[in-house]
């Protein structure tokens, strides 16, 4: 029977000859198995036949706490190590140089959660003017008419700008109930308020801009799509990113500040919450299949809740 030692030898000819992983891959493999034989020596154990998945996990956690001779790694440091680990078990059971793979039903530890960034309500009203005139300045030029429809209609309804690049005009309906139907992950659909300030702005679009840019097509036929690009075509989902990208370099948000083509569906979100919304109605607003979710916006509201507290109470600090 092949020690603990010499299986990794031979799980590492394998990786360089047969998969062809990349020199540095190979290395970063070969000293996380030198971390986990020299953990598995300090068990006891000294072929693979000997490990448990207790050992398994034990070495994982001692990956993520450190101990006198490792600093703690981070958690994609920590997940690569274990899945060199279960490459080794699962090579050594199928080369028949152990029995069973006690790694099989040790996942890589789970990356953070990371929470959605929401900008505050004064920064998206900056923004928003930044994007363009107000649907009352009658000498806007076309795109800078669109641009403002664009987030506000993006702020007003929490779409996605994939959903919003892919909206149809007939699918917007501004009279009486102003609703927009969206097309949303897999296939759904939802209807969604437009709210008066993002129906103001798209109004001054389709009137004043929107056949501007349709003029300015080649094509046979204008696409049916509500915001179109300089040439009269759809407005592609890198032509909105442009767009908020640009409005928020001329906001001057300040530093620290980073807007993602997500971050105004975000600002909708936590906005409404924040105004004591019911989170499954926002969960149908923004199209979750599911209100676990949604529910990640409620972490941002109670840090908002504390530092609101800590802030404001005469007794919260001292």
């Amino acid at each position: 029977m092949v020690t603990a030692g010499e299986a990794i030898q031979a799980y590492l000819q394998h990786v360089v000859v047969e998969r062809g992983l990349a020199a540095n891959t190979v290395e970063s493999y070969r000293r996380d198995l030198r971390r986990y034989s020299a953990a598995l020596t300090g068990r006891g154990k000294t072929t693979l036949d000997d490990v448990t998945p207790g050992d398994v996990a034990e070495f994982l956690a001692s990956l993520r706490e450190g101990d006198a001779e490792h600093e703690a790694l981070a958690v994609s440091s920590a997940a690569r190590a274990v899945i060199a680990v279960r490459g080794l078990h699962a090579f050594a059971v199928a080369q028949g140089l152990a029995e069973a793979d006690p790694a099989r039903d040790v996942p890589p530890p789970a990356p953070p959660r990371r929470l959605p960034k929401a900008i505050t309500v004064a920064e998206v009203e900056r923004l928003l003017d930044a994007s363009g005139p107000g649907p009352g300045d009658l000498a806007a030029d076309p795109r800078s008419l669109r641009d403002r429809a664009l987030l506000e209609f993006l702020y007003g309804t929490g779409a996605r700008i994939s959903e919003a690049t892919a909206l149809d005009v007939d699918e917007l309906h501004l009279d009486g109930d102003p609703m927009v139907r969206l097309a949303g992950k897999g296939g759904k659909h939802r209807v969604v308020p437009v709210g008066s300030y993002a129906v103001r702005a798209l109004e001054a679009y389709l009137v004043r801009a929107r056949p501007a840019l349709a003029a300015a097509s080649r094509r046979a036929s204008v696409p049916p799509a509500v915001f179109l690009n300089a040439r009269g075509g759809r407005l592609t989902r890198q032509g909105a990113w442009g767009v908020l990208h640009a409005a928020a370099g001329r906001a001057g948000l300040g530093p620290g500040i980073d807007v993602s083509p997500h971050t105004l569906r975000h600002s909708f979100a936590t906005h409404l919450l924040d105004g004591g919304a019911d989170i499954r109605v926002v969960q149908e607003l923004l199209g979750h299949a599911s209100v676990a979710t949604t529910q990640v916006y409620t972490l941002i509201t109670v840090d908002r809740l504390r530092e609101v507290y800590a802030s404001s109470h005469p007794r919260a600090l001292g």
